[in-house]
């Protein structure tokens, strides 16, 4: 039945992108204010099929944690796909730092870039932090909340890789705090797993870092998802 039901999803996914891609040209064209609205609106059609066909219930605590609004600057943990869909609905003006390869992704990068995402090309080195933190500032000029994986690729639940430094630089750049996310959605939605399981997907949102040296944030950011990870362990052991 696991099979069969993300026989269904895949499918139905892969539709649903084509056919809004391609709906998307009036979008690139002539209605460049909707860009945003129309890749919100495609995220959460994908993840109400995630959740209704795969059996996923999705269980976010921690929401009190991000800002009513204005610029926040979020560290997640990266396992799937899914993290990069779920900002999607709980924020209000989310902007993701993506990698750069994506912007070249036929019908779906014109989109990414045109809703404001922030493309890093990670091999341009030095020049890639210049232009990460120029992307920083425009973000945060515009109110929107910046979302990045220190991780810098997808993980396997519970695997810890050393975190990439610039979520430092970007918070002693703007001053802002980190809000640090965990999250075990690889256990539903694996790196590039075709077949999607049930069960309860867990988003916890930590509470704010403030800005720190590179090695003090980084570590407190690894303390709390290791927190974070406790609570829903906990749960499950009750």
């Amino acid at each position: 039945m696991v099979v069969v039901r993300s026989i269904v999803f895949n499918v139905l996914a892969f539709a649903l992108t084509l056919l809004m891609g391609v709906g998307a040209f009036p979008v690139r064209w002539f209605l460049h204010q909707w860009a945003l609205p129309y890749a919100r609106l495609w995220s959460r059609l994908v993840l109400w099929l995630f959740g209704r066909i795969c059996g996923v219930r999705l269980q976010v605590s921690g929401l009190e944690n991000l800002p009513a609004s204005g610029p926040a600057l979020i560290a997640s943990q990266h396992q799937s796909a899914f993290d990069t869909l779920v900002w999607m609905l709980l924020l209000a003006r989310p902007c993701y730092v993506m990698k750069g390869e994506l912007k070249r992704i036929p019908l779906l990068g014109p989109m990414l870039v045109l809703t404001g995402m922030m493309p890093v090309e990670r091999a341009a080195g030095a020049k890639a932090l210049r232009l990460l933190l120029q992307g920083t500032d425009k973000a945060v000029q515009d109110s929107r909340q910046i979302i990045i994986f220190p991780e810098g690729t997808r993980t396997l639940p519970g695997e810890h890789v050393d975190l990439k430094p610039g979520i430092a630089a970007m918070s002693n750049h703007t001053g802002l705090p980190v809000i640090p996310v965990a999250t075990n959605s690889g256990l539903f939605w694996g790196r590039n797993a075709f077949v999607k399981r049930p069960g309860v997907l867990h988003v916890a949102i930590g509470a704010a870092i403030e800005p720190a040296r590179r090695g003090q944030l980084l570590a407190g950011i690894e303390q709390s998802w290791r927190q974070l990870e406790q609570g829903w362990v906990s749960q499950s052991g009750q």
